[in-house]
């Protein structure tokens, strides 16, 4: 059971006792306004729960207000340096800041964007990796370890708390695997803040979704994380449905089918791979809490799978729908995507 505090973020909360939210980041430049909203509108529409953008000047402010009216889900403003940047998308009704305080000059600098956020009720995400600590604290361990990367969230956190702000959510992520499970490891003993998982710089989707499933997850299944992201280099949807299925691989998310497929054998003589990823794709936009099994071949098909609720086993051009391992009846192998789903939608 997470141990976090709950932090409201516009129209939702993260922490405490609320589902594991997922976010991505658009990747559109930020002089692209009508690319920006598209991609906006998209990710909303693959279920993305929290939506941040890169705010590297003054005229990427002019994101905020055609974004927030294109969508329903909240919005995070990435930050580097310039607090006047965090004051003006506070300004224009932001749902969540994205900065480092030790990054953006004097206390009284620190004490602006505090203040503008605790008269606004907006959350700041303090974000460290390994590139980002602070010289004293390279020079205190020596190389970016898991225990320098956590001093150093807790020292922005302490630049806040200063001024009497703990609206926070923290990230600490790494590129490599082990050190981010261990850096999350210990900011969960160091603090109650809400904490945001990932691999940063994961690679690509192959190896992007795996090390990120192993980082991510390992830490869900201990009840570490409070919101996700998949970093990949891939479109940004793509990060979406990548952090739904982890979700889902570890029991965390059940609105919605889980499916379930054998890896093929010598017996299969259906194009079952094809089939496969079609009953997934046809699947996505399911909000039934239903297992559908996917199987090659009759032998094992319906009673390996005979605990879902509606399942496919291969024959020879030909298979069978099944349900809670009895069969239905037997329908040619043109049929059987269309087949399947008139089953799911009966159910």
């Amino acid at each position: 059971m997470r141990h976090t505090k709950k932090i409201k973020l516009g129209n939702t909360f993260i922490g405490g006792d609320s589902p594991i939210l997922v976010q991505s980041m658009l990747n559109i430049p930020a002089s692209d306004i009508e690319g920006s909203v598209k991609q906006a509108v998209a990710l909303e529409k693959a279920g993305c729960q929290v939506i941040r953008f890169a705010v590297p000047d003054e005229n990427a402010l002019s994101l905020v207000e055609p974004i927030k009216n294109a969508v329903s889900v909240p919005l995070v403003a990435d930050i580097h340096f310039d607090y006047k940047l965090a004051l003006g998308a506070a300004e224009r009704g932001i749902d969540k800041i994205r900065i480092n305080p030790g990054n953006i000059g004097s206390e009284d600098r620190v004490k602006a964007v505090a203040d503008i956020c605790n008269q606004k009720g907006i959350p700041i995400r303090i974000g460290v990796n390994s590139g980002s600590l602070e010289k004293h604290i390279l020079e205190k361990y020596g190389s970016p370890t898991p225990e320098a990367m956590v001093e150093s969230a807790m020292y922005h956190a302490s630049l806040l708390e200063k001024f009497d702000f703990d609206n926070i959510v923290i990230s600490i992520k790494s590129s490599n695997v082990n050190t981010m499970i261990e850096c999350y490891e210990l900011a969960d003993k160091r603090c109650d803040y809400p904490l945001h998982l990932g691999v940063t710089e994961a690679g690509t989707k192959r190896m992007g979704i795996i090390k990120s499933s192993v980082g991510i997850g390992s830490l869900l299944t201990r009840g570490i994380g409070d919101t996700i992201r998949v970093s990949l280099t891939d479109e940004p949807v793509e990060e979406v449905y990548a952090a739904f299925d982890i979700l889902k691989a570890i029991g965390l998310k059940t609105d919605c089918p889980y499916l379930i497929s054998c890896p093929t054998c010598g017996r299969t003589k259906i194009d079952l791979v094809g089939l496969a990823k079609q009953v997934e794709e046809r699947l996505r936009g399911c909000k039934k809490p239903i297992k559908v099994a996917v199987m090659g071949c009759i032998v094992n098909g319906p009673g390996e799978a005979r605990e879902a609720d509606i399942g496919i086993a291969g024959g020879d051009g030909c298979g069978l729908i099944f349900k809670k391992g009895e069969i239905l009846r037997k329908v040619d192998e043109k049929d059987l995507l269309d087949e399947l789903m008139k089953e799911v939608d009966k159910l």
